[in-house]
C-alpha cells in the first residue's frame, strides 16, 4: 500500500470513528461513513468490507494510541507502584470521559458478535493483556517490598473486573470522580504494604 493509499485509510478511520462515537456501533452504516468521509462508495469498498470491519480497525488503532501514550508517560526510575498508579489514574481518565469515547460502540459490537472466535475477541485480548501486566507489576512490587499480595494473578483480575464494572457504570447509572476515587483507592491500599 503506498503512502497515499495509507493516509486515505487512516483518514476513513479517524472520520469512522466520530461516526462510531456519536452513533454507537450498531446505528452505523457504510453510507453514514461514505458521507462523513465525503468520499464515494466504492472509495469506501477499496478499503473495508463492511461497518464491523472498520470499527475493528478503528478499536485497535485506539489501542495502539492509548499503549503509545501510556508507555510514553513512564518514567526510566518508576518503580511498580508508580506504574500502577499511573496505570489507575488513566483508567480514571478514561472512566470519566463524558465525551469522544468509544465505550458505548464496544459493547454494541460485542453485544452484535457474541459468536466472534476467542481469539477474534479484541475486547478478551485486551482484558487478558491487562490481567498480565497489572499481575507482573503487582509480582515486581512484592519482589521490590512495595506490595503485598499472596495471589498477584487473582488481585490483577479483580482490579480488572473492578475497572470493567465502573465502565459500564459510567455508561449507565454514572459515576463521579468521588466514586473512582474511593475504588481505585482501596484497590491500591489492598496491595501496599503498611510502613508502620
Amino acid at each position: 500500500m503506498g503512502e497515499k493509499s495509507i493516509q486515505k485509510r487512516k483518514f476513513i478511520l479517524q472520520t469512522a470513528r466520530k461516526v462510531f462515537v456519536e452513533k454507537g456501533f450498531k446505528k452505523v452504516t457504510m453510507k453514514d461513513i461514505v458521507e462523513a468521509c465525503d468520499i464515494s462508495r466504492g472509495g469506501l469498498y477499496l478499503y473495508f468490507e463492511s461497518t464491523s470491519q472498520i470499527f475493528q480497525e478503528v478499536m485497535k488503532m485506539e489501542t495502539q494510541e492509548a499503549d503509545d501514550l501510556f508507555s510514553g508517560s513512564i518514567k526510566e526510575d518508576s518503580t511498580a507502584a508508580d506504574i500502577l498508579l499511573l496505570f489507575l489514574r488513566e483508567q480514571k481518565k478514561e472512566l470519566l470521559r463524558k465525551q469522544d469515547t468509544l465505550t458505548q460502540a464496544i459493547y454494541e459490537f460485542y453485544f452484535e458478535n457474541q459468536q466472534l472466535p476467542k481469539k477474534e475477541n479484541r475486547l478478551k485480548k485486551q482484558f487478558d493483556s491487562a490481567v498480565k501486566i497489572i499481575e507482573r507489576l503487582i509480582e515486581a512490587g512484592v519482589e521490590s517490598g512495595e506490595f503485598y499480595c499472596e495471589d498477584p494473578a487473582g488481585c490483577a483480575r479483580n482490579i480488572m473486573f473492578v475497572l470493567e464494572g465502573l465502565k459500564i457504570c459510567a455508561q449507565t447509572i454514572g459515576v463521579t470522580p468521588d466514586m473512582v476515587d474511593r475504588e481505585i483507592l482501596y484497590l491500591y491500599k489492598n496491595l501496599c504494604v503498611d510502613d508502620e
